[in-house]
């Protein structure tokens, strides 16, 4: 069966995304599918491929579904949550504020042009893993505060992700700057490292605050660009907020 599926693209500081729109009509694409669709030589090329959904609870304007570019369901992704935000508006389905749940819980986005600041799960804390940190927001992330980046970073990441069992972990490193910190990480289910990523950002921000090296807001420079992260309490973490930036950046037909 030949498709024509119609995709939009959106990025968040460098982090790229497919949006399908399936309010309507159901989209069902197969692992292979995405895979092929998310390979940068084959297919389009994305780090994930999202489905804009109908509400599945009262009060949403939409369901989010992330699929990493392996073809895997993931869990959450927080740059992914602010560009399906900014996707659904451009949509129009609301002009500003959103309400909406994806697989880790609720959420809430505000979106002013094309920079968005999305609510985010509350976290239990900051625990210690694998000589380092780990936190869950949303997604596992283990955490590696450094005086600088590791020369071969993806080298020294793969390891760690299996040292979390078959599902694996993200990693992060986190260096501080002048203002703010330089953050990279590696990215399960993508296999690689990232230009950014939302939820990485959120969890190497609580490391710092709970380390006693940043207070709130936390400015992080990723390889793409900045994201901003701000919450409560220094674990427990509350009121969670990641802001970015979220850029369309094309559309078209996947005929395949």
């Amino acid at each position: 069966m030949i498709m024509n599926l119609r995709f939009f693209k959106y990025q968040c500081a460098g982090n790229d995304f497919i949006l399908l729109d399936a309010r309507e009509s159901g989209i069902n694409l197969s692992k292979e599918q995405i895979r092929l669709i998310c390979d940068r030589n084959f297919g389009i090329g994305a780090d994930g491929l999202m489905y804009l959904e109908p509400p599945r609870h009262e009060g949403d304007h939409f369901y989010m579904v992330y699929f990493n570019a392996d073809g895997s369901e993931s869990s959450m992704c927080g740059n992914g949550g602010l560009c399906i935000s900014k996707f659904a508006t451009d949509q129009g389905l609301v002009t500003v504020r959103l309400q909406f749940h994806a697989i880790d819980g609720p959420h809430w986005a505000e979106v002013r042009g094309e920079s968005v600041a999305l609510g985010m799960i509350d976290v239990p804390g900051v625990v210690e893993s694998h000589g380092a940190f780990f936190v869950d927001t949303g997604s596992p992330h283990h955490v590696v505060v450094a005086d600088t980046h590791q020369d071969d970073f993806i080298a020294f990441a793969r390891p760690l992700r299996d040292a979390y069992g078959e599902d694996g972990c993200n990693i992060n490193s986190l260096v501080a700057l002048e203002h703010g910190f330089s953050i990279r990480t590696f990215e399960r289910g993508v296999e690689n490292e990232t230009l950014a990523c939302g939820t990485g950002a959120v969890a190497a921000a609580m490391v710092a605050v709970h380390n006693g090296l940043a207070n709130v807001p936390v400015h992080l420079k990723a390889l793409g660009g900045e994201l901003i992260v701000s919450f409560e309490g220094s674990g427990p973490f509350t009121s969670v907020v990641l802001e970015g930036p979220a850029q369309y950046s094309f559309e078209g037909y996947w005929k395949g």
